[in-house]
């Protein structure tokens, strides 16, 4: 590895070894501390996700935009300061952590035998929410992890959610696709982030009156399968506790050739995470490019 991939590496596992450890209180405090220091520096990661807090709420100012991305980074150090500290916490703490609305929608697609495609945004805490899933209704699920550099990081993250109670499976590789179908024609559960596909077979969708690029894939698991697609999204709000919902599944057309099936439902999807980001837009946290007219062409997506 070079000096910067240890360095990362480092950085992460001595979040996953000492922040777990710190007092609750203690921990929010430095995600916090951390959160404001960074939005401070305003570096690249604090000035994208303040141009996509843009589009969100088009209306705001450059003060309100300034509010938007602090509590966005305090929003984004609470997932990582949680992430830190969910492998040591108790069942009990995972289970009181999470509140969903309209759990019917994903209890009632389970009983029915046929599968059910859970799709997120990057709200507040996905990982919180899998793990609730895993310890409250008990219901294993499979994901998809993108690969990460270096190597070793990779691994920390796979071991991490494997530790959750999840089925990991690497993004890259080709058979991701293959081993989540069948899981659902089993009858079980797929969970996947679905807001940004930069990839050639993304799907372009309206997304606050501009164009971005969205995974095809739970679109054409629901086809392939005939599972549930539910659309997810989550937020946080003063208490200790994360807020979401499971908003009514996405039914795959009764025409249309296969691309456009698969186009109306991530449009659909879309719409469902639009939802949510405009209702809690501080706890979406996207902090790369996602617009198509957002990317540079010499440099290619970041």
């Amino acid at each position: 590895m070079s000096a910067r991939d240890q360095l990362t590496d480092g950085l992460y596992g001595l979040g996953w070894s000492t922040v777990k450890k710190l007092p609750e209180p203690v921990a929010t405090r430095l995600g916090r501390s951390v959160a404001d220091l960074a939005w401070k520096r305003r570096g690249n990661g604090v000035q994208r996700l303040e141009s996509n807090y843009a589009r969100v709420v088009p209306d705001a100012g450059p003060e309100r935009l300034a509010e938007l991305s602090r509590a966005g980074m305090r929003s984004y150090l609470r997932y990582w300061m949680e992430s830190f500290r969910l492998p040591s916490w108790s069942p009990e703490r995972i289970a009181s952590g999470f509140e969903p609305k309209d759990l019917h929608h994903l209890t009632d697609g389970l009983a029915a035998g046929k599968g059910v495609v859970l799709a997120l945004p990057h709200l507040a805490n996905w990982d919180l929410a899998g793990a609730w899933v895993t310890t409250k209704l008990r219901t294993p699920f499979t994901t998809v992890a993108e690969r990460l550099k270096p190597e070793t990081l990779y691994d920390r993250f796979v071991a991490y959610r494997e530790g959750l109670g999840m089925e990991v499976l690497p993004h890259s590789g080709g058979t991701a696709f293959g081993t989540l179908a069948r899981r659902l024609r089993e009858g079980g559960l797929v969970c996947l982030v679905a807001d940004r596909d930069l990839s050639a077979s993304g799907v372009e969708v309206e997304f606050f009156g501009a164009t971005a690029r969205m995974p095809a894939g739970p679109a054409l698991l629901a086809q392939q399968t005939g599972a549930l697609l539910l659309p997810v999204t989550l937020w946080y709000d003063e208490s200790p506790v994360m807020r979401g919902r499971i908003h009514p599944p996405i039914h795959v057309p009764g025409s249309g050739t296969r691309a456009e099936q698969t186009s109306v439902m991530t449009q659909a999807l879309a719409d469902a995470f639009a939802t949510g980001i405009a209702d809690h837009p501080e706890d979406w946290h996207m902090l790369q490019r996602l617009w198509l007219a957002d990317l540079d062409p010499a440099k290619g997506p970041s």
